[in-house]
């Protein structure tokens, strides 16, 4: 195995595009094209304690959910921790890869692994996904535009010439939709025209409105391939002066892609409930709630979900509809704006939010890489301990 097949494997659980704006994920440290020889350890963290124990099982590579680089580094020495780790793994020839946000937007990621136990499943948190028992969308779906679909192209033709020049476009790049070409819509209307005195119009004659059947002809097209295109169209079209409009075409946003999620429960629990799956799904000694109402009996159907630390999706989450917000960790103030807005909030730890997955990421990484070791990491825990 190369480093840059453990790339491709991870890009193609967690894509890279579905990442905030402001993370830093993907490949941080190594060689793509050096042999992989060597297990890959799976942590959250990559700590010091972390990276010994990849040393000493003589790993090839380490994901690491955080990305262990963050701020700007202006030097790689032995100064602090944050230095010593990536100058220790590059020292020890180890590629370090981090999806973090990537890992929580994609269909069955981190945030889809919480649904499924908030949402009642009693399967095994580290097994194969299971069931989430209820409606499941994004709070912020992420929009994808293919690159082959970033403009329309329309002119106006007949009839007759209308096969040449839509074949002539689609050499040109033109109408092409996911793995189909040539890809057009046309339909019938009139067109009309005044020719000045210099023009030679092929149908018709200068100086008199002229009304004239043709197809409107519609194809996407890429930005890129968009000026060959119109010069294309230039070409081929019969008119003396063809219409030409380019529209841009707005992102298309997925449902079950993007940050956060909207969790509507087939059958409504009380907050308090919510906590104890949410518990019981993480393994964790004990989770926080707070209580818009103060009615530990009051029911609530529609959850918000993030993991980590999910304040900046807590407003969406409101505005959405959501009647609890279950995250990591939230600040006080950010907990009392939730409450004072009409919504409780559940408090799983960061980390304890998080974790859980990698057994699930190690398994999809040995499908995807048959051969490799995936192995999670032992020294990985959360920092903060709980009395």
């Amino acid at each position: 195995m190369l480093i840059q097949d453990l790339v491709s494997a991870l890009s193609s659980i967690a894509p890279l595009e579905l990442a905030e704006p402001w993370d830093k994920v993907g490949l941080l440290a190594g060689d793509r094209a050096r042999v992989a020889q060597g297990p890959v350890l799976l942590t959250i963290d990559l700590t010091e304690t972390v990276l010994a124990e990849a040393i000493a099982c003589k790993a090839a590579a380490v994901v690491a959910y955080h990305p262990p680089i963050w701020d700007p580094l202006t030097r790689i020495t032995d100064a602090t921790p944050r230095q010593r780790i990536i100058l220790r793994a590059l020292e020890a020839g180890m590629a370090i890869y981090s999806p973090h946000t990537a890992l929580d937007a994609v269909n069955g990621g981190i945030t889809d692994w919480l649904c499924e136990g908030l949402s009642g499943s009693v399967a095994d948190p580290d097994g194969p996904p299971s069931r989430i028992a209820g409606d499941c969308r994004a709070l912020t779906p992420h929009a994808q535009t293919a690159s082959t679909q970033q403009v329309k192209i329309v002119t106006f033709v007949g009839s007759d010439a209308a096969p040449r020049l839509r074949e002539a476009l689609a050499t040109a790049g033109a109408g092409v939709i996911g793995d189909y070409q040539v890809c057009s819509f046309a339909s019938a209307g009139t067109g009309t025209f005044l020719g000045g005195p210099t023009t030679k119009p092929r149908v018709g004659q200068s100086g008199q409105i002229e009304q004239v059947n043709e197809l409107r002809l519609e194809m996407v097209c890429s930005r890129a391939a968009l000026p060959l295109a119109i010069e294309t169209l230039r070409r081929f079209h019969p008119y003396e002066e063809p219409a030409i409009d380019v529209y841009d075409l707005v992102a298309q946003p997925r449902r079950s892609l993007g940050a956060g999620r909207r969790l509507v429960l087939d059958r409504p629990v009380t907050v308090g409930e919510l906590a104890q799956r949410l518990k019981a799904w993480t393994r964790r000694d004990r989770v926080r709630f707070a209580l818009c109402d103060g009615d530990e009996r009051r029911l609530v159907r529609f959850i918000g979900v993030c993991p980590g630390a999910g304040a900046s999706l807590s407003k969406i989450a409101r505005h959405e509809g959501c009647e609890v917000f279950v995250t990591g960790e939230m600040a006080h103030h950010d907990v009392m704006g939730a409450l004072h807005a009409g919504m409780s909030v559940v408090l799983g730890n960061h980390t304890s939010t998080e974790r859980g997955y990698l057994p699930r990421l190690a398994t999809m990484l040995r499908e995807r890489l048959p051969g490799v070791e995936c192995v999670v990491s032992k020294a990985d825990r959360d920092p903060l301990i709980t009395v």
